[in-house]
C-alpha cells in the first residue's frame, strides 16, 4: 500500500515572518508528522486591504532567509503568482490537484482566524478540503460555538497533551485545536520595533530577517 503523504499549508501575509511562525512550523511538523510544511505568503490578503503591505519581493525574501535551514519547510509562491486576491479555499484546491499520491492535507491557522472562519469564502467547502490545525495563543479564548453542529462534531481538542497523533490516521477531515506553541509574537509589534529602530528586534525575528529589515530600512514609515 502506498504511504500517504502529509502536507501542511500555513498561509498569511508574513509581514514580516517572525520567530512565532518558525516555531509553529517546527512544532507542527514534529507533532503531526508532517512530510512537507509550506509557508504560503498572500499576494493580497482579502481581509487586510485597508493596511499597506510590504512588497511581495521583500516578504518572500524574508521567508526564504528564515526557512533556509529548516528541514522539511519551504515557501510556496502560488498566491504571490496570482493576478488577484487568492482565497484559501482556492489554494487548498490547488494543492489537492498537485499531488497524485494519497494525501493528508493540513491547513494551519491561528485562533483569531478560526474565530472568523464563517466569514471566509466557501468556508464549509474549505473544511472538506483539508484538516485544520488551529494554533491557540496565550490569552486568547478559543471559540467553538460559531460553527454549525456538523462542523463542531469534527473538532478534536489536543490542548494540554503531547499525544497529537491520536486519531490522525482515520482519513477523515478534522479540526485540531493545539496549544503546542505558546510564543506570543505579533507582526504589528515587530513593525513598531523596526519603525523605532529598537534593539530588541533581534529577539522577535530570525537573525537573517533582522539584518534584512535593517538593511532595507523596512517599516520605518509605518507600523
Amino acid at each position: 500500500m502506498e504511504q500517504r503523504k502529509r502536507i501542511a499549508i500555513y498561509g498569511g501575509t508574513f509581514d514580516p515572518v517572525h520567530l512565532g511562525h518558525i516555531e509553529i512550523a517546527r512544532r507542527i511538523t514534529r507533532l503531526f508528522e508532517i512530510d512537507e510544511f509550506l509557508l504560503v505568503p498572500a499576494r493580497l490578503a482579502p481581509h487586510k486591504v485597508d493596511r499597506p503591505v510590504s512588497s511581495a519581493f521583500h516578504r518572500y525574501a524574508m521567508l526564504a532567509l528564515a526557512t533556509k535551514d529548516e528541514p522539511g519547510t519551504s515557501v510556496s509562491t502560488v498566491e504571490l503568482d496570482s493576478s488577484g486576491p487568492q482565497y484559501t479555499v482556492d489554494t487548498l484546491a490547488y494543492f489537492r490537484s498537485c499531488y497524485q499520491a494519497p494525501l493528508d492535507l493540513f491547513f494551519v491557522m491561528g485562533a483569531d482566524s478560526w474565530s472568523e472562519i464563517t466569514a471566509w469564502r466557501e468556508w464549509r467547502r474549505l473544511v472538506t478540503l483539508a484538516n485544520l490545525i488551529v494554533v491557540t495563543r496565550p490569552g486568547f479564548e478559543i471559540r467553538t460555538d460559531h460553527v454549525d453542529s456538523e462542523t463542531a462534531a469534527d473538532i478534536v481538542d489536543l490542548r494540554g497533551t503531547e499525544n497529537h497523533d491520536a486519531g490522525l490516521f482515520d482519513n477523515e477531515h478534522k479540526i485540531y485545536l493545539t496549544d503546542a506553541v505558546q510564543l506570543a509574537v505579533s507582526a504589528t509589534e515587530i513593525r513598531q520595533a523596526a519603525a523605532a529602530d529598537r534593539g530588541d528586534l533581534n529577539s522577535l525575528v530570525p537573525p537573517e530577517v533582522d539584518n534584512y529589515i535593517r538593511k532595507y530600512r523596512l517599516y520605518r514609515n509605518k507600523a
